[in-house]
């Protein structure tokens, strides 16, 4: 038997922190080694963290990394351990993304990344260049102040492999895994062994099974050792890397990390019985076949070895079953792990929530009351940093920490009911309860002075008054009524964020939490720097149908019993008047249910369909209850509005991204913010298909909608416009 004990990591790095990213990186060195790994495997560009965008551009970042490096081979890190380290290179006039492969104080090889990720959150081509040579090693000419520390002029650089006395290693950096011909297919034929897969990958609802079914179909059928590192945490961003460091071998998931954890770093460790990798290659005639017939791969001859021979003490890792959290607990734990990360690198002292008693702003509220949970529950388990940074931003005093989540949630979290004439006792009650069961400090404050002192001062300048459409006013007054009340909320909101931790004796200052979840910011069913402006969102990039499921199981799984009673309730923005005949609501308002936004949402990002498009695939999914004419209104009138309002999501408060159609224009979605509106090209080749496909039904004997033929508007005519008219929330 070859033994070969190897150690993967979770590490939550920060971008451009050099010495939070070298103290991660030494202590995750030093725990693979206590455990008695031979290989160390770091996440993608671990030494400057993953998210450094531009500054990879700057020459300092490049430089403090090799200082790093030098830093860690000085000493005796990589003593008897093969470890990979990411970190950005530039060789000649390129800067490539690459994993500098270590031991015994030198680098045996540097392996730029060949396929760069490019696509949805990420732009590494902006910053660098995909190494292309796949047929050669060259020689890197080390930096001087590098090779005359380490005695060291230069290193292979490019695409290839390890190979040891006993076994051979090779990376697979990210995105590689997942191209059409991933190069550990040919590796593997090259006799590689062992793949290290460095990664930078984030966190999405429903995202992991797709990344475990990579590791494992990367093995089944041609053998092998995966191991895959990745981030875990905010690094400075809109994303949360999930973590999950893995050990696959032979299509069989042998040791698995958390996806989601407080912790800065953690080590996962697998014991492998190599002899088990060349039996499985040996017995499939395919691949003898195909290996004797292979292109040849450039190696680097490392005069090691990594292995220990037959040791009963050394048990092979048996298979495991995966562990997968459901969509509820992924709402929970990403988003409360990001606040946490966030919130104590900000340098604020806790969050302020406008808590309406709605599905949106309940969410972000229990989701910040189960941060509160995880940090009492990680202190428990003896994490000296969660408990640190808790002592901290929860300020306490004479040796005291937190040890209940209510408590600590006291300390770290507002909540302000700001209401009007136009709340319920209803909403203002839920949120009170909701409050308690948290443990936020929880305000009741009434806005209607403020906003009766505002229609004063428009009353003396203008000489009228608005009235709600109610009470007879017209759409533009009930509009600009609605949109007064949205956005002293967002004043009131940061003024108290910044000012009750003085009016309480606390230092610092609050970040204030936004709570519009992603079908809203699709449809634009938000008022322009209302309260949905915050600091961050932890929502905003999750959809309606999402949150009240959530709900439903936070009521349960987190002691939070008033949720259940919130996500009953219909959505309802209460802006306007309540009157024994008109109560306002959102799906009303919008023209449109949630459910319908996530149909949308899914169509025109995820499949990128333009109305055309949509309309047809909308046609066959809707088709045994709409009429084409009815199908085509719809989509109309979803492109008019979110055309319309798409300049709302250019200012979008920083979202936890959870979705994949989400519409937040800074790094995820980049489409223009000033449509024509109307869309009169597609929408007429919507009209004539409607006209082409009601012809057929006609001809085919179904005459119960031939009386609509015609009404369609070819310049965006809008079937259910009048449901839609009314909302608050359509311009500037």
């Amino acid at each position: 038997m070859r033994l070969l004990k190897v150690a993967t990591c979770n590490l939550n790095q920060w971008a451009m922190d050099f010495d939070c990213n070298l103290n991660n990186i030494k202590h995750s060195i030093t725990k693979a080694k206590q455990a008695g790994a031979v290989i160390r495997l770091g996440p993608e560009l671990e030494i400057t963290g993953y998210g450094c965008e531009d500054h990879f551009l700057e020459l300092d970042t490049i430089n403090h990394a090799w200082e790093c490096l030098k830093e860690i081979l000085l000493g005796d890190w990589t003593d008897g351990i093969l470890c990979s380290f990411g970190m950005p290179v530039i060789k000649g006039s390129e800067r490539y993304n690459c994993q500098i492969l270590c031991m015994n104080r030198k680098i045996l090889m540097i392996r730029p990344k060949m396929w760069l990720a490019n696509d949805g959150n990420y732009r590494e081509l902006r910053w660098f260049t995909a190494w292309k040579q796949r047929d050669q090693l060259v020689d890197f000419q080390l930096p001087f102040e590098i090779s005359e520390v380490l005695q060291q002029k230069s290193a292979p650089f490019g695409y290839g492999f390890i190979q040891f006395l006993d076994t051979s290693v090779a990376a697979e950096v990210c995105e590689e895994l997942f191209t059409p011909s991933p190069p550990h297919a040919e590796l593997a034929l090259n006799g590689v062994e062992v793949f290290m897969n460095a990664s930078g990958s984030h966190h999405q609802l429903r995202k992991l099974d797709v990344r475990l079914r990579a590791f494992i179909g990367a093995t089944h059928t041609r053998g092998g050792v995966y191991m895959y590192s990745n981030h875990q945490g905010c690094d400075g961003g809109r994303l949360y890397y999930d973590g999950c460091a893995s050990v696959v071998v032979n299509g069989d998931l042998v040791a698995q990390g958390s996806q989601f954890s407080l912790r800065d770093v953690e080590v996962v460790v697998a014991q492998i019985d190599l002899d088990a990798v060349s039996s499985l290659r040996g017995s499939i005639s395919s691949f003898q076949e195909q290996a004797s017939c292979k292109t040849l791969i450039s190696s680097v001859m490392a005069p090691y070895n990594l292995c220990q021979s037959f040791n009963l003490k050394m048990c092979p890792s048996s298979p495991l079953k995966i562990t997968y959290h459901c969509p509820e607990e992924e709402i929970a734990y990403g988003p409360g792990c990001w606040l946490w990360d966030y919130l104590r690198r900000s340098g604020a002292s806790g969050f302020l929530l406008p808590l309406s008693g709605g599905a949106d702003s309940s969410s972000v509220a229990a989701i910040v009351g189960c941060m509160c949970q995880l940090v009492v529950k990680e202190i428990a388990n003896g994490d000296e940093q969660v408990k640190a940074d808790a002592i901290r931003i929860g300020n306490y005093k004479d040796g005291q920490f937190p040890t209940d989540s209510r408590e600590f949630a006291k300390r770290v979290f507002y909540t302000v009911y700001m209401g009007t004439e136009n709340s319920s006792e209803a909403t203002k009650s839920r949120a009170k309860k909701l409050a308690d069961e948290v443990g936020s400090w929880h305000l009741d404050v009434c806005i209607d002075g403020v906003i009766s002192s505002l229609l004063t001062l428009f009353q003396t300048v203008t000489g009228k008054r608005p009235r709600y459409k109610v009470d007879g006013g017209s759409n533009i007054e009930n509009l600009g009524l609605q949109n007064i009340q949205a956005r002293i909320r967002m004043v009131l909101a940061f003024m108290l964020a910044s000012l009750l931790p003085w009016v309480h004796s606390k230092p610092g200052f609050y970040l204030v939490l936004g709570s519009s979840n992603v079908d809203e910011g699709l449809r634009g069913y938000l008022t322009k720097y209302d309260c949905s402006s915050a600091d961050i969102n932890p929502i905003g990039s999750i959809s309606k149908q999402d949150l009240r499921a959530f709900l439903r199981w936070a009521a349960v799984h987190l002691g939070f019993s008033s949720l259940a009673d919130i996500e009953a309730a219909p959505p309802t923005a209460e802006l306007e008047p309540i009157r024994s005949d008109y109560t306002q609501l959102d799906e009303v308002d919008m023209g449109m249910s949630y459910e319908e936004l996530s149909i949308y949402g899914r169509l025109r990002k995820i499949f990128r369909c333009g109305p055309l498009s949509m309309f047809k695939n909308l046609c066959y999914r809707w088709g045994t209850r709409l009429t084409p004419l009815e199908v085509a209104d719809k989509v109309k009138f979803f492109f008019k509005y979110y055309s319309i309002n798409r300049h709302k999501m250019t200012v979008l408060t920083p979202s936890y991204h959870a979705e994949s159609y989400s519409p937040e224009d800074n790094r995820f979605d980049l489409r223009q913010f000033l449509y024509n509106v109307r869309w009169p090209y597609q929408f007429r080749k919507i009209d004539e298909l409607v006209h082409e496909l009601d012809g057929e039904r006609i001809h085919l004997g179904d005459s119960s909608d031939a009386e609509k033929l015609g009404t369609s508007d070819g310049g965006g005519g809008m079937g259910v416009a009048a449901a839609g008219s009314g909302n608050p929330n359509v311009g500037f």
